[in-house]
């Protein structure tokens, strides 16, 4: 849905219940324009949107958000001045679905962090 017009993956692994990724923005995405002329800043929803992306292509299995038992929005994401962002996501499996613990930063700081429970679609 995001993939390939708001952001690219430029490297992703994969192994033993943990996928990294880093991530490239397009600053010049219709997104910014709306969220904030001026001002643009990454929008909570899409942070949450990319890590589910990932995980699904990662993971070969489309995904819902079940539960989000934490997500914290930690720091504003300029794609001007932070185009580079970093994806840690822990997963593993029970029989309440695929829990998911990430963490998006940029080079400087934490910007998102998710607790959340992933069921397949």
């Amino acid at each position: 849905m995001l993939k390939d017009s708001l952001y690219h993956i430029l490297s992703v692994t994969n192994a033993d219940g943990v996928i990294n990724a880093v991530i490239e923005l397009n600053a010049d995405n219709e997104i910014f324009q709306g969220h904030f002329p001026e001002q643009p800043v990454l929008p909570g929803a899409c942070m949450l949107q990319m890590v589910k992306e990932i995980l699904e292509n990662e993971l070969q299995t489309s995904y819902r958000l079940q539960k989000a038992e934490n997500l914290k929005f930690l720091a504003m994401i300029d794609p001007r001045l932070h185009r580079t962002l970093y994806l840690e996501a822990n997963f593993s499996t029970d029989e309440d679905g695929m829990r998911v613990t990430a963490n998006l930063n940029t080079d400087e700081q934490a910007a998102f962090k998710l607790q959340a429970t992933f069921i397949a679609d």
